[in-house]
């Protein structure tokens, strides 16, 4: 293929150049005035000299021609496998690869993209950014034009073609059914966080998307971490409010569900999820020590060090048999508030210890009767005895001995020993792992204690032991609430660093937050969290047989994996997270959520096909929408650039005529001979003619 042109290239600068081509043009006017003969042969002369200035020659081109390239780009997201539209889409893309491929000089760019499942923090249907990187590898006039695959659902949308750096049309085959519907379940405001056993409340509104939309009302239930709390009923169209409360601290999965609708594309958005971090406010402990003793400051100052602890401190100084004759107005001692704390004020606290404590008449037998009530209803208590536990005067002889879990023997120890996690304490949360610098988990490097309590167990577990591998520690649930029992008064060993000292600070903070049911101490706990793109289980227990755990997807499929043992126990699972939503996890005892992804995806907010968001682009590249379902696949032709676009049954692209440039012919048109002739010979007939 090849081309020819005329090329100038001026010897003298262009502005010279005019201004001698008007000096000539006057000097030939003003001969014409005079009618001097010869003019016309002046005039030749002139242009002759004037044209060898401009220096013209002719420009051959050898060029390849370059073919049009047209993009196809396919919606794959998520609402796109709503009733037929996959299938609509793998069909039109067949065809307008065909068609494609069937036109001369034409190269197909094939993009599938909108499926976010590799990166879950992208939301909603995203074409156009994978369609300019295709078009930044592609020159401008190469491009004959794009066409969109999809439901018109796209939320990257350009501003407009010129942004995209084409000029060539946009045409979207749209996907899906007209007139279509659907309910859908919008959470417009919801707490990130709050306070446990605190009221909350979130907003929500549920919408019709159909035409004639009717009000009514529909039924809305709320899970939360998978168990069912409550169902209310919520108005169409109307934000409403829902109330809950948080039971535990740490995250909450809360799963907001509205039943379908008259007309429903998925029932996917009609479900929605929030999490919610619990935290709790204040904790009130209240720590009675029954006698002054070395270990009590220890006790209060763990306490205190935690700035969310609000301590409560009383230590029995006098008890009323001591009678030594000194007048009660003189006495500096505060009164014990036994009915206030014990009676009118308990259920106020958190946790209960008693350090040391023995029946000296202090607390009557209703107030330990209270304590016992406290405990079963849900309430938390932690004894660490002293050696009036073995004698009469023990807290197990009153009746606060219904919940205590160990029973003294009698028996105390004043021997050295140092304390021992039992087998059960390596598998329970409150102990494992406690101090992961022992290499030799039966000699802990701790320091050693020199008195323990004998006891034997009626019942929970004894996750430590001392001498003669007897409880030193025993964890027990009565009724809804827990108790601790500690068989020794010499922890603060520990704290003043004796023989190396020991972790009585974690000790302590692990008894007291599985006393208050805190979630990451609980001993039978299946979790669940997705990082990057895996999912990972892990499963907590004190029985070495775990059974299988089964995986919901947010399709609804339904996977059973087993558990590796990853240490004393606990065991995990790990799934390749390929779907976004809301994965149900389950052991057959014990539930779990985790969430990939956006929680409430933009992409099926509104799943309906529509072609208006994609509208003002193609027609501002004079291109068209044209709905698939029910329609014969259009025809495709290329058109020239100011030809129409498309046409009853077709579409086109443009021919952008692109080619490239192997070689170049440069022939000068007036060569320096060839212009000194007829510059002479010019002048001669000049001048003959003015002499005659």
């Amino acid at each position: 293929m090849t081309a020819l042109s005329v090329h100038w290239a001026p010897l003298l600068p262009e502005a010279l150049l005019m201004a001698l081509a008007g000096l000539a043009v006057l000097l030939l006017a003003l001969a014409l005035w005079r009618r001097a003969p010869g003019v016309f042969w002046r005039a030749a002369a002139f242009a002759i000299l004037l044209l060898a200035l401009a220096n013209p020659s002719l420009i051959e081109e050898q060029r390849d021609p370059l073919s049009d390239v047209a993009f196809v780009v396919v919606d794959e997201s998520a609402s796109q496998a709503i009733g037929e539209r996959r299938q609509q889409t793998e069909a039109a893309v067949a065809h307008l690869m065909d068609a494609l491929g069937s036109l001369s000089d034409t190269e197909v760019r094939l993009i599938r993209a909108g499926d976010s499942r590799g990166a879950p923090d992208i939301e909603g249907t995203r074409l156009f950014g994978a369609l300019r990187q295709g078009l930044a590898k592609v020159p401008r006039q190469r491009v004959a034009g794009v066409i969109l695959v999809s439901d018109g659902q796209i939320h990257d949308l350009p501003e407009s073609v010129e942004s995209l750096g084409i000029e060539a049309p946009v045409h979207l085959l749209l996907t899906g059914e007209e007139e279509e519907g659907d309910r859908r379940l919008v959470v417009t405001q919801a707490p990130s966080f709050g306070i446990v056993g605190d009221q909350l409340t979130l907003k929500l509104r549920i919408d019709d998307l159909i035409s004639g939309s009717p009000g009514g009302s529909a039924r809305v239930s709320l899970r939360q971490d998978g168990r069912e709390s409550q169902s209310v009923s919520a108005r169409i169209g109307v934000e409403e409010e829902v109330a809950f409360e948080l039971d535990h601290r740490g995250p909450s999965v809360l799963e907001i569900e509205v039943e379908p609708g008259p007309q429903e594309l998925t029932l996917a958005n009609n479900r929605a999820a929030v999490v919610v971090n619990g935290v709790r406010d204040r904790l009130r402990v209240l720590l009675v020590s029954g006698e002054p003793h070395a270990g009590e400051r220890a006790w209060r100052n763990i306490l205190k060090s935690d700035p969310s602890v609000d301590l409560v401190h009383f230590t029995i100084l006098r008890p009323p048999e001591k009678q030594d004759g000194t007048p009660i107005r003189e006495l500096s001692l505060i009164a014990f508030p036994t009915r206030e704390l014990f009676e009118v004020k308990l259920d106020e606290f958190d946790l209960i210890i008693f350090d040391r404590y023995r029946r000296r008449g202090v607390l009557p037998s209703i107030y330990l009767e209270n304590v016992a009530d406290y405990v079963e209803k849900g309430g938390a208590l932690l004894e660490a005895v002293g050696p009036t536990f073995a004698t009469p005067l023990s807290l197990y002889r009153t009746p606060l001995g219904r919940v205590l879990p160990a029973e003294p023997t009698g028996a105390i120890f004043e021997n050295g020993f140092h304390p021992q996690i039992t087998d059960v304490g390596q598998r329970h949360p409150v102990t494992a792992e406690l101090d992961d610098r022992a290499e030799d988990v039966q000699t802990p490097p701790w320091g050693r204690w020199f008195r323990q309590v004998d006891a034997d167990r009626n019942s929970g577990v004894i996750v430590m032991q001392g001498i003669e591998d007897r409880p030193l520690l025993v964890l027990d649930r009565v009724g809804e609430g827990r108790v601790a029992q500690l068989m020794s008064d010499h922890m603060w060993l520990w704290s003043r660093g004796f023989e190396g000292g020991g972790p009585q600070a974690e000790l302590l903070r692990r008894i007291s937050h599985w006393l208050m049911k805190e979630p990451d101490l609980e001993e039978e706990d299946l979790r669940a969290l997705v990082r990057g793109a895996q999912l990972l289980i892990t499963r907590r227990s004190l029985t070495e047989a775990l059974p299988e755990v089964t995986v919901t997807l947010p399709s609804g499929e339904i996977r059973s994996l087993p558990l590796i043992p990853d240490g004393p126990g606990r065991a995990v699972a790990r799934l390749t997270a390929s779907e976004n939503g809301l994965y149900r996890i389950t052991d057959g005892v014990l539930t779990t959520l985790a969430a990939a992804g956006p929680l409430n995806p933009l992409e099926l907010r509104d799943p309906r096909s529509t072609g208006a968001l994609v509208e003002p682009l193609t027609r501002e590249s004079r291109g068209t929408v044209r709905r698939l379902a029910g329609l014969d696949l259009p025809e495709l032709r290329k058109v020239g650039g100011s030809r129409d676009r498309f046409g009853r049954n077709w579409i086109g692209i443009k021919s952008g005529g692109g080619y490239v440039v192997t070689g170049v012919l440069q022939i000068p048109l007036l060569p320096a001979l060839l212009v000194l002739c007829l510059a002479l010979a010019t002048a001669v007939l000049a001048w003959q003619r003015e002499g005659r």
